[in-house]
């Protein structure tokens, strides 16, 4: 079982930044928006002018305001991922390019190597059964040296040494079983790997979000630009997401993986030493 060994501190850290961030963001789009009311409100007609001058931009702008939402609608969608991109930056996209399509392929290629017909095939006891029935060891011996099975491994490397005597078989047949689960266990850990970075470094883009718009804010005076401030809590926000969405299913595919290869290894076990306790009498004196 693989645990994520992240002390609780940096969270409750994390979090205090991102909402300070958040309400400094709030806080100066506010006054953004107080400034351009005003600016409004002093370019307004005077009182003695004509209201008749006004009718036809009335009619102009009560148009454009009935066009605008639906443009802005489909422009934010046109550049949803333009906008997640830019957030990102090349770095981090690539590296989360990276890790998923690594996991993508360890999944199939577990997936693969984990099945039943890899690990313990039904068919090849029934047929290693049945020659040793009819007392055709040798035959049995080189089907199971070419099935190309984790069980014809092990029955193979204990016909080898059953000359020598029953306990050398036996002792074969458990190396040989070590060696295979260790490969498998092997291939498995990658993922779990994968599923330990992918938080990281998602957390790693937050903090340096964090600080690119702390550095916004410390340079930008007393009123900073929304839009600079809102790329670094992009890049904090989308990383950590990105990094979750990667390690989730990382994690939880590891440990289901693992607890199948476990229970298939352990069938071998018990399939390989009752198919070889009728050679127990053999090496007695």
């Amino acid at each position: 079982m693989v645990q994520l060994a992240i002390p609780a501190w940096p969270k409750w850290i994390l979090t205090g930044l991102t909402a300070l961030a958040l309400v400094v963001g709030l806080g100066d789009s506010l006054s953004l928006n107080t400034t351009s009311m005003a600016v409004a409100q002093d370019e307004l007609p005077e009182e003695n002018e004509p209201a008749e001058e006004n009718v036809a931009p009335a009619v102009e702008a009560d148009a454009n305001d009935n066009n605008a939402p639906v443009a802005a609608d489909d422009e934010g969608e046109m550049s949803y991922l333009t906008w997640v991109f830019k957030a990102l930056g090349v770095g981090y996209t690539l590296i989360f390019l990276l890790l998923s399509f690594t996991l993508v392929a360890l999944f199939v290629m577990n997936l693969i190597t984990s099945a039943r017909s890899k690990v313990c095939p039904v068919h090849l006891v029934e047929d290693f059964e049945e020659m040793l029935d009819n007392k055709q060891y040798q035959d049995a011996y080189e089907l199971a040296k070419e099935h190309e099975s984790v069980l014809g491994s092990v029955l193979s490397a204990g016909l080898s040494k059953l000359s020598a005597g029953y306990p050398q078989a036996i002792e074969a047949m458990q190396e040989i079983g070590e060696e295979e689960n260790m490969k498998l266990d092997h291939r498995l850990s990658y993922m779990a790997l994968i599923g330990t970075l992918s938080p990281m470094v998602g957390l790693f883009g937050t903090v340096h979000g964090m600080i690119k718009a702390f550095q916004v804010i410390a340079t930008g005076g007393s009123t900073p630009e929304a839009s600079e401030l809102a790329g670094g809590i992009s890049t904090a926000l989308f990383t950590t997401l990105l990094g979750l969405a990667i390690a989730i299913p990382a994690i939880a595919v590891y440990n289901i993986l693992k607890n199948r290869v476990a229970r298939l290894m352990l069938e071998v076990g018990i399939l390989s030493e009752g198919l070889m306790g009728r050679f127990e009498g053999v090496g007695k004196k």
